[in-house]
């Protein structure tokens, strides 16, 4: 049989995928974002993880229907109603409170819901806690399609492993986890996503089984740092350079190389509390998941506070003080500002009665304007600065002549520990 693939969801995880999945199958990339599938259709992504020369060798004319491969972007249910899988790739975040927001999954849903065929299969990649897929998205599935689940339709999941902004560890080359609704399904999942990943695949044995294999790998992850981060904040009170412990730890072949740091994204600093939802439920509150997330999330109170006392050491005035910070995407080499923790370093330090320059030549100034209402610049600066925050560890930070942005008097304090010339890092 003849598969032919819908995408939806065209962001950092979809487009990679769908780009992929086009080399071997008719695609089509579904967005409700009608700039975004514009711009993908004349050749360029904006979160730069496809390049323009990838995706425009990808990208056919016209719906690829009858087409043996190739990948056409659409907002127009239209053309997806001819598919017979479909893959739900959009965002699962948490809302103020910290509670998941599955709203984008319930409507990705009710989208693939109006298209539903008999024999049509769904398969969702987006992180949940175990059991979304068959409790929260399938009822949905069902009411709008009015088909019935493993009767007429049936489900998949495959975790997302997508890492922004790492060009060696692309979609292909990262080993995928399947499942489907029926072991009949999960074989049939498993043979789609096999033919195009060439880490190869793990057929886990049921969807809920796929579901918390991807929810804890972001929770260790999650722990992990926040066990280095607690002792990145005793070293300080020891005045003992924490990078030099882990570097000396790091000579025993079975000590894990984590790293303190501001740990956000949408992944690591959201999915862990996807898992402790869903424990919670069960009447178990998990202690240590819970833990290491406070824990991280309080790292960006703490980089300011750190800033400010070392800038009373250098009897440098702290009201109105100017203060630069390098970087405000999530990660190095990555556009994505998606639950960037820099933003609580820049809001705590604007408390303390500073003016905070924000420079990065990968964020978009106007998508950081539009989510947190900071005023953030692609151009170096060329006032000087009371105090410099090396706060994303961009390519273009690593090499910076930091002595004509500071002033004669400055703090220069380096949160990723790659600065040589640093008063202090985390």
């Amino acid at each position: 049989m003849q598969h032919k693939i819908t995408v939806l969801g065209l962001g950092y995880v979809g487009l990679p995928l769908a780009r992929l999945f086009a080399t071997k199958f008719p695609t089509v990339g579904f967005d409700i974002n009608q700039g975004r599938v514009n711009e993908l259709n004349a050749g360029h992504d904006d979160t730069l993880e496809v390049s323009d020369k990838l995706l425009k060798s990808a990208l056919v004319k016209n719906n690829p229907s009858k087409q043996e491969k190739g990948l056409y972007c659409s907002y127009d249910l239209k053309d997806i109603e001819d598919s017979n899988i479909y893959i739900i790739t959009v965002p699962t975040p948490v809302d103020k409170n910290n509670r998941p927001v599955l709203t984008p999954l319930i409507k990705a849903s009710e989208t693939v819901g109006k298209v539903l065929k008999k024999g049509d299969i769904v398969i969702y990649e987006s992180t949940v806690y175990p059991g979304a897929t068959e409790e929260d998205c399938i009822p949905v599935v069902e009411r709008v399609s009015g088909l019935k689940f493993n009767v007429d339709f049936f489900a998949g999941y495959s975790p997302e492993r997508i890492n922004p902004g790492d060009k060696e560890h692309t979609v292909e080359k990262i080993l995928k986890v399947t499942s489907g609704s029926t072991p009949d399904v999960g074989i049939v999942v498993n043979d789609i996503y096999k033919s195009v990943i060439t880490a190869g695949t793990h057929l886990a044995p049921c969807i809920k089984v796929a579901e918390a294999a991807k929810v804890i790998e972001n929770s260790q992850r999650d722990i992990n740092i926040a066990f280095v981060n607690e002792l990145a904040k005793i070293f300080n009170l020891m005045d003992i350079n924490t990078h030099d412990v882990l570097e000396a730890a790091g000579t025993k072949w079975n000590f894990l190389p984590f790293k303190p740091g501001l740990v956000g994204g949408h992944c690591i600093g959201v999915d862990p509390y996807y898992l402790a939802q869903k424990a919670q439920e069960y009447g178990y509150h998990p202690e240590i998941i819970l833990a290491g997330r406070r824990l991280n999330d309080s790292m960006g109170q703490y980089v300011a506070s750190q800033v400010i006392k070392t800038m009373i050491k250098k009897d440098i005035a702290v009201n109105n003080a100017k203060i630069l910070m390098l970087g405000i995407t999530f990660k190095e080499n990555c556009p994505d500002v998606r639950n960037t923790k820099i933003v609580d370093v820049i809001a705590a330090l604007e408390d303390y009665g500073t003016t905070v320059t924000t420079y990065d030549p990968w964020a978009n100034s106007e998508e950081v304007k539009h989510e947190y209402s900071i005023e953030s610049t692609s151009e170096i600066p060329t006032e000087k600065f009371d105090a410099i925050i090396l706060g994303v560890a961009h390519r273009q930070f690593l090499n910076i002549d930091l002595a004509f942005l500071k002033k004669e008097r400055a703090v220069i304090y380096d949160v990723k520990g790659v600065l040589n010339n640093a008063d202090r890092c985390l």
